[in-house]
């Protein structure tokens, strides 16, 4: 069944090729490189019936049919549908010819070595290169971070711990979140949950968040923001995953601001552990590099077409490392979406003789993530342009190629 959705899927996908409209790019530019970075696709809840979501509510959670964390079945097929979308748009661009495989070199896939990263970047692959061999990179120890892909702390001095953790408290400080957690427990009945019946923690706005900045480990919190977080991902990745509406959080979920409140948790826990300047700027640091090579470096060498796929602690700390303007994803409530990708694409002004850098956030909206909507450029993903504080934009979305380049070399030291 897996393998003839899969297929379904790609089938589906390759029949819309023909007729599709052109993304017009202004007049005498051309596309020379892109670097895609990418979060996951769709995977079960972490925290998949256990602890948290258990401890928390004395509701039954519905089942899924992969394990905690994986990328389900559904995740694969929206990954083709993106991969076939942006192979259009690449096609269009005239970075891929339509219909042929792309020449040996030329694409590099590199994911982390976790089963949703690779399993992502192996759909992705398939979507945007059906029955090409490109294969997809990693780690050979499954089930362990890579270095390039893991946001832990690598400064063991007392005075950055002690920096990072007011850092995070400073962030969670200027959130108000009572609402949602007020929200978030008449939805999971808080007070009659194990959580407030055998440890006494009947509340979670009254409860206190408590952080960690350990040296070789991820930023951590502890206490109701935590909650939070996995209560309100397993309703989202539910929704995502297209469970029955009375299954979505046990069908409370019924209006557009009720999940704008709770997704308040959940973008929050991400903000207040991977987007102070401080915190972003270190655990980034190995992905910075890395795209610093390809883009900078060693970009004369480097593949026309680099996939990575990581996690959102990735792009959250990546955008803040780098110091990108605040942005907004319409249609959206997550603010690093599943399957949602950084696009840097370094374009040629012919007429002004000149390189261009353009960095837009491409993304499935909630609806299209629910509907498992075939992507193609009439259907188009979402997109955003995105802009760095240290290299400002023209009209179109574009910043010269040498600012860009040294906000990428001063991060990347």
């Amino acid at each position: 069944m897996r393998k003839a959705l899969i297929a379904a899927a790609v089938a589906g996908s390759i029949g819309l090729s023909c007729g599709v409209q052109a993304q017009t790019a202004p007049e005498g530019y051309q596309l020379q490189q892109v670097l895609i970075m990418s979060r996951h696709n769709l995977r079960a809840p972490l925290a998949n019936n256990g602890s948290v979501l258990e401890q928390s509510t004395p509701s039954k959670w519905p089942e899924w049919d992969v394990p905690g964390g994986q990328l389900t079945t559904k995740g694969g097929v929206l990954e083709v549908y993106m991969g076939h979308y942006l192979r259009e748009w690449l096609a269009e661009q005239g970075m891929v010819t339509a219909g042929e495989c792309p020449t040996a070199g030329s694409v590099y896939a590199y994911a982390n070595s976790l089963q949703r990263t690779v399993a992502t970047a192996q759909f992705f692959i398939t979507g945007a290169f059906p029955g090409c061999d490109v294969p997809v990179h990693h780690q050979e120890q499954m089930g362990t971070m890579d270095p390039t892909f893991n946001p832990v702390i690598t400064d063991n001095s007392p005075a950055f711990k002690e920096k990072a953790l007011q850092a995070m408290d400073k962030e969670r400080q200027g959130m108000h979140l009572g609402e949602s957690y007020k929200l978030l427990e008449q939805m999971t009945d808080y007070a009659q949950s194990p959580s407030c019946k055998e440890k006494q923690v009947c509340s979670l706005s009254d409860a206190k968040d408590t952080y960690s900045a350990d040296y070789q480990k991820e930023p951590g919190v502890s206490g109701p923001l935590k909650v939070g977080n996995s209560l309100v991902d397993a309703f989202t990745l539910q929704y995502y995953e297209g469970f029955p509406q009375d299954q979505v959080a046990w069908g409370s979920i019924k209006t557009d601001q009720q999940w704008r409140v709770l997704s308040q948790l959940k973008n929050g826990y991400q903000d207040s552990l991977f987007t102070s300047a401080e915190v972003a700027r270190n655990v980034a640091k190995p992905l910075v590099k890395y795209i610093d090579t390809a883009l900078v470096t060693d970009q004369a060498k480097a593949p026309k077409i680099t996939l990575l796929v990581g996690h959102d602690s990735n792009i959250a700390s990546l955008l803040k490392a780098l110091d990108f303007k605040p942005y907004q994803l319409h249609d959206q409530y997550e603010r690093t979406p599943i399957g949602g990708k950084i696009i840097f694409q370094r374009w040629h002004d012919k007429s002004g003789n000149r390189d261009l850098m353009k960095i837009e956030y491409v993304y499935q909206s909630t609806e299209q993530l629910r509907n498992a909507q075939v992507l193609n450029l009439k259907e188009p993903a979402q997109r955003v342009t995105l802009a760095l504080n240290g290299c400002p934009v023209d009209g179109e979305g574009f910043c010269p190629i040498e600012t860009f380049n040294t906000v990428l070399n001063t991060a990347a030291k």
